[in-house]
């Protein structure tokens, strides 16, 4: 059994990696670090997990964490690059839920997070996490940066265009939304009920963090510089990211439908809809699934992609499990077989 730590455990993307592993066939969790509920029991903090965690929150200790054989960090970015140095020396294998490995250019991602890199020289190593795209690398790796939930909704739905060379890469659009558990278990007005229901609006019009990752990874598939305006939006429901896609067509001899299917047939966490299906956000909540479905309206040079995911599963926790799987060795849907959740 893969001995697991889990660092920042109280947060929904902790919760949620909890919930995954601890059915998981191939695992114990060993320890569950949370400074500020050190000494209280999980299951006390979520009560979904009575009977299925009994471990208590404790504070992030390197020795403890240096027993176990894996160590996901599901903590606020900035955190995981202070510890991982000396984990990674101690032989203990990294998976970072946070942004901290995700951009391989210092001087982008210290612009984007407002904060000095500590160990820059680390960056270079990192794995991007995205078994769709990086799945023999990851299989060799020691440190994994976990994709970001727009990023992989984005990038997965745009992939086999870019790939193809069947669009003009200059002029990509995204235009995505997320439920209000992206956002994060921390207080906030913003994303009170009162704040949030009934209302829908865009955020980050401007900039969203996630565009420089959504740009390097599709950059760096056509080996040149992509152009993307990417608009995120909030829209009043707990789980789920539902992104819609637009590109110019610059061959339009391909069949898109057999192109999609083609590109994912061997992909158990990518599920390509029959033609004219329009995927929801609830058929995949609660599971590790990215379902889409691909359209070329009135038979014109625009096509419009429609991909969706669950935030905490497929863009999130789910996500990082299937990565561990691949880095240990593992069935790669182990700890994943999950059916979503209706209604």
């Amino acid at each position: 059994m893969l001995q697991i730590g889990i660092v920042g455990g109280t947060g929904y993307t902790g919760v949620e990696l909890i919930r995954l592993l601890v059915t998981h066939p191939d695992v114990e969790i060993k320890v569950i670090t949370s400074r500020a509920e050190a000494g209280k029991p999980v299951a006390e903090l979520f009560p979904n997990l009575r009977g299925a965690c009994d471990l208590v929150f404790s504070e992030p200790d390197i020795k403890k964490l240096s027993s176990c054989d894996l160590v996901f960090f599901a903590t606020p970015n900035g955190t995981a690059m202070k510890m991982v140095p000396e984990l990674l020396a101690e032989g203990v294998k990294v998976i970072d839920l946070a942004a901290d490995f995700r951009i391989k250019d210092v001087d982008v991602w210290q612009q984007w997070y407002g904060m000095e890199h500590s160990c820059a020289d680390m960056l270079a190593e990192a794995v991007y996490g995205m078994p769709e795209i990086n799945r023999a690398d990851i299989a060799k790796a020691r440190l994994v940066a976990n994709p970001g939930c727009y990023p992989t909704a984005v990038t997965l739905g745009f992939l086999p265009l870019i790939e193809a060379g069947l669009v003009d890469e200059a002029s990509l659009i995204a235009d995505a939304k997320s439920g209000v558990s992206g956002a994060g278990r921390g207080a906030s007005v913003a994303n009170l009920l009162c704040e949030v229901t009934e209302s829908f609006k865009a955020y980050a019009v401007n900039g969203h963090r996630h565009l420089p990752e959504i740009i390097q990874n599709l950059s760096t598939i056509v080996n040149k510089q992509v152009g993307l305006t990417f608009v995120p939006h909030l829209v009043p429901m707990v789980r789920g990211i539902e992104a819609t896609l637009y590109a110019r067509l610059t061959d339009k001899s391909q069949n898109l439908q057999s192109l999609f299917q083609a590109r994912y047939e061997h992909e158990i966490f990518v599920d390509v809809l029959p033609e004219g299906v329009v995927p929801e956000t609830r058929s995949v909540k609660g599971s590790n699934l990215c379902r889409m479905s691909v359209f070329q309206p009135q038979g014109g040079d625009v096509v419009v992609v429609s991909s969706v995911i669950d935030n905490l599963v497929k863009g999130a926790a789910g996500q990082a499990v299937h990565n561990m799987n691949i880095m240990c060795s593992l069935t790669e849907n182990a700890g994943l077989t999950l059916t979503a959740l209706l209604p």
